[in-house]
């Protein structure tokens, strides 16, 4: 089949359903060269208006897949199973899903990002373990499946580069928020595991990509439809971001607050999320999730992992005195009363103002700075008590989180 890629453009336009074959090629075209940014610029805003049926983001979601490397896993291997979050404030769930579910039998490949915005990124909390290497290749990846039955690793080059080429116009051409485009990006990044099952976190409000709960359950129900279409189990759970997960927000501050949920401890709200999303991908109940993060096999896990990806799981007690910044301070309530709101949003620009995410893709991050100890909504606090603490690293730095915390934390007598 000879693509004419205007004649396909201008269908689109108009709202018609593309043959899987045609978007094949389209993607095929696009990522070889062949097809140029422009058409594909003006296809990517054709779908922005006219949308895509489950097929064809199917087919699109395929092709994308297919332009790079994907998983295959050996005949009479464990159910594969992952866990995808759309992103938000204090979301350190993969830290503790993927051990806690590895420990129940079943293969974990976990390919996460890195954080932009306002969203952490699992692999820049990961490497605020020192040694702990998330660059490694899928047959890399394979073996550490055999040997521990999980992984957690970035994309390499070879993992969806139509997706990676894709996103970067998309970026620059206002056609971002798509549902289908959205869907493919996720999905075929996540399919490229070559899973049985997955869960999705889809999360709404003022600290996630998707700001109303009708939003977020259009992305989840795109998301199923496709699963669907590929033979893929696929949960969903829709989860508010009104206020951060956990009481943690920044890289290693993440990190230490899941390795006390991986003991059995940690906040309520972050236990509850991380059971949810689990019971939806394990072959074993509630109960015999929560047995493993209170008897320590979770942590076990977690360790094998950072050894198996270079880190010494002898840093973990450590990384409060490994990562720590010149200033630490709290940050007192300003009266007495119940805390109503804790902005979500704000809590995350702040932490990005301090060093702990980053604007540009090709930005660090301080892997020290943020907040811990943070109240949550519902709580009642004394003035002068504190609503949290903020590492940073120049006093400028603890006074701009400070005015910024202000406007996010209301107290209402």
């Amino acid at each position: 089949m000879k693509l004419h890629v205007p004649t396909l453009i201008a269908r689109k336009r108009e709202g018609e359903t593309l043959d899987p074959a045609e978007i094949k090629l389209l993607i095929e075209g696009y990522t070889s060269g062949e097809i140029p940014d422009y058409q594909m610029s003006a296809f990517a805003m054709a779908v922005f208006f006219k949308g895509m049926d489950a097929v064809e983001t199917a087919a699109l979601t395929k092709a994308m897949m297919a332009s790079g490397d994907v998983f295959h896993h050996r005949d009479g291997h464990p159910q594969v199973v992952d866990k995808h979050s759309t992103g938000g404030i204090g979301d350190k769930v993969s830290l503790i899903l993927a051990p806690l579910v590895a420990c129940t039998g079943v293969w974990v490949p976990m390919v996460s990002g890195r954080g932009l915005g306002i969203t952490g990124g699992t692999l820049d909390k990961l490497e605020s373990i020192p040694g702990f290497k998330v660059g490694i290749t899928i047959p890399e990846a394979q073996n550490l499946l055999e040997k521990i039955g999980v992984v957690m690793m970035g994309q390499t080059d070879r993992f969806c580069p139509a997706d990676k080429k894709l996103y970067a116009l998309r970026d620059v051409t206002g056609t971002v928020p798509s549902i289908p485009l959205i869907t493919a990006s996720i999905m075929s990044k996540k399919l490229s595991e070559s899973l049985d099952k997955l869960v999705l976190d889809v999360k709404f409000g003022s600290g996630a990509f998707m700001k109303t709960e009708k939003e977020a359950r259009v992305l989840a129900d795109s998301m199923i439809a496709v699963g669907h279409e590929m033979g893929v189990e696929v949960h969903a759970i829709l989860n508010p971001m009104s206020e951060p997960l956990g009481r943690a927000v920044g890289n290693s501050l993440e990190v230490i607050e899941s390795l006390e949920c991986l003991e059995g401890g940690g906040p309520e709200d972050l236990r509850k999320l991380v059971l949810d999303l689990a019971e939806k991908i394990s072959p074993v109940s509630r109960g015999e999730l929560e047995k493993l993060l209170d008897d320590g096999s979770a942590r076990k896990k977690f360790d094998e992992i950072v050894k198996a990806h270079g880190g010494k799981p002898s840093d973990l007690p450590k990384l409060g005195s490994i990562h720590h910044t010149p200033i630490i301070r709290e940050f007192p309530a300003p009266n007495t009363g119940t805390v109503t709101r804790a902005d979500a949003g704000m809590v995350g620009q702040a932490a990005v103002q301090l060093g702990a995410g980053r604007a540009r893709a090709t930005d660090g991050v301080d892997h020290a700075v943020g907040f811990d100890s943070l109240v949550k909504v519902g709580e009642h606090i004394h003035q002068g008590h504190a609503l949290c603490r903020i590492h940073a690293r120049t006093a400028v730095d603890f006074e701009i989180a400070e005015a910024m915390l202000e406007k996010a934390i209301r107290i209402e007598p």
